[in-house]
């Protein structure tokens, strides 16, 4: 899937959205990552008086993995640390979603290697979700 011409990887969850949401930050955080923040859009909504189904985008990562890249292209800063939402659709299921590493590695011209770390962390993500 694509948007705005950002390739974007979609994986349907089995468990709700709490659970789901949950398991992700079990699995980030034994994995050593960092949650530097988690945006409930759902919450940001019924503040402003509307409704929308649950959303959280969590922004995780790990400098280790994150400085070299931006320090070999700083504009990556822009796409670092990485990012996942966790989404409920209007017929129930749970939808999550990141923009992979490669093609934005790639589109900076860097050596593919730099993505190790950050497929590494984002294959978290399908584990959690999937396993």
């Amino acid at each position: 899937m694509t948007a705005r011409g950002i390739e974007t990887v979609e994986i349907t969850g089995e468990r709700t959205f709490e659970d789901t949401v949950g398991r992700l930050l079990a699995s980030f955080e034994r994995a050593g990552l960092t949650v530097f923040a988690r945006i409930d859009h759902h919450a940001a909504a019924a503040a402003a008086g509307l409704t929308m189904p649950p959303a959280t985008v969590l922004i995780y990562g790990n400098p280790r993995g994150g400085t070299p890249v931006m320090l070999a292209s700083p504009g990556l800063a822009l796409d670092l640390p990485l990012r996942v939402l966790v989404r409920e659709d209007d017929a129930g299921r749970v939808i999550v979603a990141f923009h992979p590493t490669l093609p934005m590695i790639r589109a900076a011209g860097l050596q593919e290697d730099l993505a190790a770390p950050l497929i590494k962390a984002q294959k978290l993500i399908e584990t959690a979700v999937q396993g």
